[in-house]
C-alpha cells in the first residue's frame, strides 16, 4: 500500500517550488491532474475483469470495464479534483469481494476482491509525482536557459 500522507507532502512541496517560480500554477495543476487520472483510467480499465459466460447463454461480459470514466476537473477547497467513476452497481462487490449466500440466507463462501481500483489509485499517485517532477524540470529549463 502507498503512504498517502507522504505522497501528499511530496506533491505539496512540488507545488510550492512551482509557485515560487511561476506564481499562478492552476493550469499546471489541471494538466498534471488530468494526465495522472487518465493514466489511472487506462490502468483500471486494463485490470477490471470481464465476465465469462457459457457459449450460447446470450450473455456478454465487459459491462463493468466499459463503465469506467473520469469526472470533469472542478475546484475543491484550495485546489482542484478529478476522479474515476463507474456507474455499474456491482463495482464494490467485484473490487472488494463479497460473500456467497443461499436462498435461505446461509453463507456458503466468499469471493475475494480483485482490488483494481486500489491499484489504479496507486498508479495515479505515482503519475502525479512523476508529472510534477517533469513540469518542474520543464519550467526550470525554460527560466534558467
Amino acid at each position: 500500500m502507498s503512504n498517502v500522507s507522504a505522497n501528499a507532502a511530496v506533491i505539496d512541496r512540488y507545488r510550492k517550488e512551482l509557485r515560487a517560480m511561476l506564481g499562478d500554477i492552476s493550469q499546471i495543476d489541471r494538466k498534471v491532474l488530468t494526465s495522472a487520472v487518465n493514466e489511472g483510467l487506462k490502468d483500471v480499465k486494463k485490470n477490471t475483469p470481464v465476465g465469462q459466460y457459457p457459449k450460447g447463454s446470450g450473455k456478454v461480459g465487459g459491462t463493468l470495464r466499459k463503465g469506467w470514466h473520469t469526472t470533469p476537473t472542478r475546484p475543491a477547497g484550495k485546489g482542484i479534483q478529478k476522479g474515476l467513476e463507474n456507474n455499474v452497481y456491482y463495482v464494490p462487490y467485484v473490487n472488494d469481494g463479497h460473500r456467497i449466500v443461499t436462498r435461505k440466507g446461509v453463507t456458503v463462501g466468499y469471493v475475494e476482491g480483485k482490488h483494481f481500483l486500489e491499484r489504479a489509485n496507486n498508479v495515479v499517485e505515482k503519475a502525479m509525482i512523476r508529472e510534477f517532477n517533469a513540469e518542474i524540470e520543464r519550467v526550470k529549463a525554460k527560466h534558467d536557459g
